[in-house]
């Protein structure tokens, strides 16, 4: 069952805060990876490309934790266990620009690997949240 994230949280995920993303192994160490996201009013919403170590980790094992600083206060954070529900490249292009307009100011985001890297849009369902702050 979804948690819904406090307004304090959501305020946090609003800014462009960028949060750390912890996956799992094939042998169960820990992989983190900082991420650019946002919440949708259900999920905690990421974008990363098709191949990259989180995206296979997060397609074998949909278990996660992510966390994000207020980076007008890094005292203050954010962090949220829960699994992975939706993987899907649909939209994924537009949504990383999206990204871009609000972490980097731009239109377009500027560092695709080239015109085969695949963009996917992976929905993670909170279901444990601690907001320090």
């Amino acid at each position: 069952m979804a948690t819904k994230l406090p307004d304090n949280a959501i305020k946090i995920l609003e800014k462009k805060s960028f949060a750390n993303l912890a996956t799992l192994m094939p042998d169960g160490t820990p992989q983190v990876s900082p991420v650019w996201c946002e919440y949708d009013g259900t999920h905690v919403v990421i974008n990363t490309a098709r191949g990259r170590q989180k995206d296979k980790n997060m397609t074998r094992d949909p278990r996660v934790s992510i966390s994000a600083s207020d980076p007008d206060n890094p005292y203050h954070y954010v962090e949220i266990r829960g699994r992975v529900v939706e993987m899907t490249e649909t939209g994924a292009d537009a949504h990383i620009d999206k990204f871009a307009k609000k972490y980097l100011n731009v239109d377009s985001y500027p560092y695709r690997r080239g015109p085969e890297e695949v963009r996917v849009i992976i929905k993670i369902e909170p279901e444990h949240v601690h907001v320090m702050g």
